[in-house]
């Protein structure tokens, strides 16, 4: 698993710094995220989190890439170089329901022979809800895009929604008017209607798009405690 590639070292991984009170170059504070990046000397990844969310990544994505980077920290740690591409492969394998059983097996049988403790580390990924209270309550972070205030924002995105809305309505009702005039349908007089939804897996919430953006998304991400 050795092999040139772009590597992105936040600290000098020591191994006694590998410790399970998450002392290291990259510990802020003692919720999962900072004895995490503490514990594989992620120095700088908080900063690097603030930044991120500051941008165009949601919290979701957000967890995705800490994850990755714990991955890779623990293979650096065994003296691997991950050759680019690597590592998303790898935690897409690790963690994506859709893999078959036999990938991820290898995938971990892999890991293993190159010194990582696959349980370990996993132990160690975290949620987006984790990551969005270790965003809140521990670094005090706001989110605040950098080039586009939040309300501006969300009223672009509904703009579009609306217009792609609006859109498959008119393509749809020239569809069944031209299919009723070759009688190749039977309808009388006909409404289309295009309803679009967001429902949550994580929380069961259930909302059409409009109510989900007055309301800012579902309750998944209100701060509270920073401990899971």
């Amino acid at each position: 698993m050795s092999g040139d590639g772009n590597t992105h070292t936040y600290g000098t991984l020591v191994g006694s710094a590998m410790t399970d009170n998450g002392g290291g170059p990259g510990s802020r504070c003692s919720c999962k995220v900072g004895a995490a990046a503490g514990a594989y000397g992620l120095a700088g990844v908080h900063e690097r989190l603030e930044e991120r969310w500051h941008g165009d990544e949601s919290v979701r994505d957000l967890a995705a890439w800490f994850n990755r980077e714990l991955l890779r920290a623990a293979l650096e740690r065994t003296g691997t170089v991950p050759i680019d591409g690597e590592v998303d492969n790898l935690y897409r394998v690790l963690t994506d329901d859709g893999v078959d059983v036999g990938s991820r097996r290898r995938a971990r049988q892999r890991l293993r022979d190159d010194g990582v403790t696959v349980e370990e580390v996993e132990d160690r990924f975290v949620s987006h809800q984790t990551l969005y209270r270790h965003l809140v309550n521990c670094l005090g972070a706001t989110h605040e895009p950098d080039r586009e205030g939040t309300e501006e924002r969300v009223e672009t995105w509904r703009d579009r929604i609306r217009s792609l809305r609006n859109r498959t309505v008119r393509v749809t009702e020239r569809g069944v008017d031209q299919l009723s005039a070759a009688d190749a349908v039977h309808v009388g007089s006909a409404d289309v209607l295009v309803d679009i939804s967001v429902l949550c897996e994580d929380c069961g919430e259930f909302s059409g798009i409009e109510t989900f953006l007055d309301e800012r998304g579902c309750a998944c991400e209100q701060p509270s405690s920073p401990d899971e």
